[in-house]
């Protein structure tokens, strides 16, 4: 497929944004439903992948209909209490992700200013931080899942 070289970084990012969803429908799909919600620690994983995609939604709501409104009320995890439920909502998220990322129009455009909550900022700077904080709470659960599951754990000699 012929790539459009007006779209480079804009196809660039959009992967980013669509692996990262990608790995959040592994996450859900693959920890066990005793795992997903629990208490110890503070967070939970499935706080974490909900967390992960609120941020790329909030992002995507804005940018598509300038709507920043948090997702929390309908990302709790009693809303969303089990893998299909979650994996469905990143559907959603990915969906508005791609509506997003179609309307970006060339390159040139991540240098535009937007209005978003915290002020006048570059459209560019607005989605990288988006994957930042994405890709750390999808850390977080990763970083979770380990833990839990005592993978990598060190041994000691006594």
């Amino acid at each position: 497929m012929a790539k459009n070289t007006d779209r480079e970084i804009v196809q660039q990012l959009d992967e980013e944004f669509g692996k990262l969803i990608d790995s959040l429908k592994d996450l859900a799909s693959s920890v066990p439903a005793n795992l997903l919600y629990r208490n110890p620690p503070a967070i939970s994983i499935g706080e974490c992948i909900l967390r992960s995609a609120a941020v790329i939604e909030q992002t995507c709501g804005g940018l598509t209909s300038n709507l920043w409104d948090d997702p929390f009320e309908w990302t709790l995890p009693e809303t969303l209490s089990n893998s299909d439920l979650i994996v469905d909502y990143l559907s959603e998220v990915d969906r508005l992700r791609q509506l997003a990322f179609n309307s970006i129009t060339d390159d040139g455009a991540l240098t535009k200013y937007i209005s978003a909550p915290a002020g006048e900022r570059q459209l560019v700077n607005v989605l990288l931080e988006t994957l930042i904080a994405a890709g750390d709470y999808r850390g977080r659960a990763v970083a979770t899942i380990k833990i839990l599951s005592s993978e990598g754990a060190a041994r000691f000699i006594i």
